[in-house]
């Protein structure tokens, strides 16, 4: 039996996926059971292998590792005939006809193009601290504030965010403080007011060294040895958004740096998308997968409308007419 995937060009994907994270893999698990020619390359840097428990995806109540869930995101890929690349697409360009990609090691064409790069929280600049990263020292009070229920916990960070971080922490716990890892503080007089009306401290030294064991944090170290008990640690240092190949094919980014889209995840580039942390959705595993989806079926009706427009689905009914069962018994064939 013919399959949709038989409209493709020779050389031409009908889509391409750049990413193999928890957004892409979602586009390409629907995309595949549209029946589309859809690639995904990977370069191996998904942030959810940084999560070695991810407690709040739907369906995994005693949670999940990021490295697991990407697992099993590619295998329900595959079940649907999407291939996969491990490269690293280092420069691309929209051409009249197709999306031209070059990787470390090949060449790719696409119809359409989904950039799912992600993004990339910058650690603490502490000695000692990104082998906690995960366990714990987090990123997202969203993500891991329930996990550190009832603990002491050291908000790194000297700007508005470090403070708000600070405040919102008191749901889940009554010890907390702000480190600023001897860093000029930038917050705002408001902010300095809440942090004196709800008795917040504040230690504005650099940090010297994390004590810790087996993952675990036991103590921020300060000049002179002198240590504060800590049990985790949440960074507001920044984020870098993976947003060079959207740049160079003259798409829209917001004022904080990402990418910007649609409902449909359509970017500013006709018949260019993006899904995932890269775009202003709060960068969440289970938005992710979401945008990833709702990409997929935007790019799905997209070429659905294309094929009519240019009647390549005509061609492809007429093999099947010449080639299959088409009229099922007791209905009337129509003549053309």
């Amino acid at each position: 039996m013919d399959k949709a995937k038989d409209l493709r060009e020779p050389g031409v994907r009908g889509v391409i996926i750049i990413g193999g994270g928890i957004a892409g893999l979602s586009a390409a698990i629907y995309l595949g059971r549209a029946q589309r020619d859809t690639l995904v390359i990977d370069s191996g840097h998904s942030m959810a292998k940084w999560e070695p428990s991810v407690e709040n995806y739907l369906g995994f109540p005693k949670g999940v590792d990021g490295e697991d869930l990407l697992k099993y995101g590619r295998k329900h890929a595959e079940r649907y005939e999407v291939a996969f690349a491990e490269d690293e697409v280092v420069d691309l360009a929209n051409e009249p006809e197709a999306f031209v990609l070059r990787g470390r090691k090949a060449t790719y064409r696409a119809k359409r193009l989904l950039l799912a790069t992600g993004i990339y929280h910058v650690p603490p600049d502490i000695p000692g601290v990104k082998e906690c990263l995960g366990h714990s020292m987090f990123f997202c009070k969203d993500c891991d504030g329930y996990r550190v229920r009832g603990k002491r916990i050291a908000i790194c960070g000297a700007n508005n965010e470090a403070v708000d971080y600070a405040l919102g922490m008191l749901h889940y716990s009554p010890c907390v403080i702000v480190a600023t890892n001897g860093e000029s503080i930038r917050w705002d007089e408001q902010h300095a007011a809440w942090l004196a009306e709800y008795e917040i401290p504040v230690e504005t030294e650099r940090i010297e060294d994390v004590e810790h064991r087996r993952h675990k944090i036991l103590a921020l170290v300060f000049a002179g040895n002198r240590r504060v008990k800590i049990d985790n640690i949440f960074t507001t240092r920044g984020d870098i958004f993976h947003t060079d190949l959207a740049e160079k094919l003259g798409a829209k980014l917001d004022r904080d740096g990402q990418i910007e889209v649609d409902s449909c995840m359509r970017t500013s580039v006709p018949k260019l998308y993006a899904a995932g942390c890269v775009t202003p959705a709060n960068c969440q595993i289970v938005i992710a997968a979401g945008q990833g989806a709702a990409a997929a079926q935007e790019i799905n009706r997209d070429l659905f409308a294309e094929s009519l427009r240019t009647h390549t689905l005509r061609r492809f009914r007429e093999e099947q007419l010449e080639e299959e069962k088409t009229v099922p018994e007791g209905a009337e064939k129509v003549e053309s």
